[in-house]
This record gives C-alpha cells, structure tokens and sequence, in this order.
C-alpha cells in the first residue's frame, strides 16, 4: 500500500511559508512539494476552510499563513487535510464468519485503535512553532540559511 504523504508535504511548505512575507503562489508551492499546482490548491483549500492559510487572486496574489504557529498543531493539520488513514495495515476480512479470523482481527483491532490513539495524541503535542524551531536549529547546525533553501527549490 502506497503511503499517504499530504501531512508531510503540507507541513512542509507551511513551514517555507512562515519565512515568506508576500504570497507565495500555487505553482511555487508545487515546486517545493514536486507536484502539481492543482494538488496544492486541492490541499491549501482545507487548510483556508479552518482559517489556517488565506488566499488572495490576480498579481501579487498568492497564499499565506493566518494562523499563529505556537497554537496550530500537527494534529490540526492532520484534520485540515482529511484525516488520511494513519496505519497501512489492516484485517484481511472485516467481517469473517471463521472464528479463529474473528480471533486475530479482534486481537489486532484492538491494537491497531490503541496505536493510532497514541498518534493522535502526539500529534496533538507538537505545534508548528516547535517544528519551525527544530527546522531553524538544524539549518544553523548546518550554515544554511532559509533563503538559500527556498532558492534551492526554485522559489
């Protein structure tokens, strides 16, 4: 099963957003991500409807942050984005009539729902400040600069 990455993509060019002070456009925003600027309309429309990200049309325009990073959490965007199945791991029958498969699924089930408990709850702890900081941290362990990283993916 393909893994579901929009909460690592949005993540990742909310954070290039807060550097930014202008509009940053769709087509920009697909380049950061390696995709196309329909796909971050797509997504950015979720983040604007919980009044994360505004958006403005014609020159000059773009989209932009209208949310303050110490308040918004992984888990926020998590849901701002459809809540994508967090485990790619299933029952291979939902509803089975041998008792042993009821067995496993109830056995794994149970599991499964205590797993994703436990992300959702660490998801509720880190907020996008606390990302853009670890972000900062590594770039000056580094020597780079946020400008010089946007540069690097054409934007």
């Amino acid at each position: 099963m393909k893994r579901d990455s929009k909460l690592s993509g949005v993540l990742h060019i909310l954070l290039h957003m807060a550097e930014l002070d202008e509009p940053v456009t769709s087509s920009d925003l697909a380049k950061m991500m390696d995709t196309n600027p329909v796909v971050v309309r797509r997504l950015m429309a979720g983040l604007r409807e919980q009044g994360y990200v505004r958006s403005e049309k014609g020159h000059g325009g773009g989209w932009t942050l209208a949310c303050d990073l110490d308040e918004v959490t992984l888990l926020d965007i998590y849901q701002a984005v459809g809540s994508p199945a967090l485990l790619a791991i299933g029952n291979r029958t939902e509803s089975p009539g041998c008792l042993v498969e009821q067995s496993v699924n109830a056995a794994l089930g149970k599991t499964f729902d205590e797993a994703e408990q436990l992300l959702l709850r660490r998801l509720g702890e880190v907020t996008l400040a606390s990302l853009s900081a670890d972000c900062h941290k590594r770039l000056k362990t580094k020597g780079i600069s946020l400008k010089a990283k946007r540069n690097a993916h054409g934007v």
